[in-house]
C-alpha cells in the first residue's frame, strides 16, 4: 500500500472516531434524552445560583393539583453585594406571597452577600402560591425576578406534602372557634321562679295574730 493510501485511510479511521465519540456525548446529555435533574437547579451570571427548586402542593400523591402550593428554594449569593428577589410565579399564576419564618408579610427576600437563604419548611421564611393547577409528579415552569429586573426561569419539580417535603406544603389557617353562648340561669331545684307582672304579696304586719277574733258576750240584766 503507498503512504498516501496509508495516510488517507488513517486519517478517514480517526474521523469515524471523533464522529462516534460526539454522537455517544450529545446522546448521554440530560437535554437529547429527555431527562429532568431530579430536583431543578438554576444560575443567574455567575454569583448566583438557586438549588432543589421545588413546588410543594397538598398530600396528594399524584394527578392533578388545584389550589395554593408553596415554593422551596436555596438561593445562594456569592457576589459582594446584597441580593433581592421580588417575585415568584409558577405556570403563570399570581405572584407568591412572601412570609417570613414567623408569618409576618414580606414585600422582597434579602440574600446576603456571600451568603444563603432557604426558602420553604420551618422555620424558614415561604413562598406561597395562592391557587395553581400543577401535576404532582411533573414539572412545571417557574420564574423568579429580583430587583435588577434580572429573571430567571427554570421549571421546577411538583412533589407532595410528603417524605423529604414534608411540612414544606402550604398549611390551611386554624378554625377559629366560635365563642360559646351565656347560659341561661336555671332556677334552683325547688324553688318557683317568680312570673313576669305578678304582685309579690306584702309581709304580715309585725305583732298582729293571725288568730280569729273572739265573740261579743251579751251584757247581764
Amino acid at each position: 500500500m503507498s503512504r498516501s493510501l496509508r495516510r488517507g485511510s488513517i486519517a478517514a479511521l480517526a474521523a469515524l472516531a471523533i464522529a462516534s465519540l460526539s454522537s455517544c456525548a450529545a446522546g448521554n446529555t440530560p437535554a437529547t434524552l429527555q431527562i429532568k435533574p431530579d430536583n431543578a437547579a438554576a444560575t443567574l451570571g455567575t454569583d448566583v445560583r438557586l438549588n432543589n427548586i421545588v413546588v410543594v402542593t397538598g398530600d396528594e400523591s399524584s394527578g392533578e393539583h388545584t389550589g395554593p402550593a408553596n415554593v422551596t428554594v436555596n438561593i445562594s449569593n456569592s457576589g459582594p453585594e446584597a441580593l433581592e428577589l421580588q417575585s415568584i410565579t409558577v405556570a403563570g399564576s399570581a405572584p407568591a406571597a412572601f412570609t417570613d419564618d414567623k408569618g409576618a408579610p414580606l414585600t422582597s427576600i434579602s440574600i446576603p452577600a456571600g451568603g444563603a437563604v432557604l426558602l420553604g419548611g420551618p422555620g424558614n421564611p415561604t413562598a406561597k402560591v395562592a391557587s395553581v393547577t400543577v401535576n404532582v409528579g411533573g414539572y412545571v415552569a417557574t420564574s423568579f425576578t429580583f430587583k435588577n429586573h434580572d429573571k430567571v426561569e427554570t421549571e421546577a419539580q411538583v412533589s407532595p406534602n410528603k417524605d423529604l417535603y414534608k411540612g414544606f406544603g402550604p398549611t390551611a389557617p386554624a378554625a377559629v372557634p366560635s365563642k360559646a353562648a351565656t347560659p341561661a340561669t336555671t332556677p334552683t331545684a325547688g324553688t318557683t321562679a317568680p312570673v313576669a307582672g305578678a304582685t309579690t304579696p306584702a309581709a304580715p304586719a309585725t305583732g298582729t295574730s293571725s288568730a280569729p277574733a273572739s265573740p261579743a258576750v251579751p251584757a247581764a240584766h
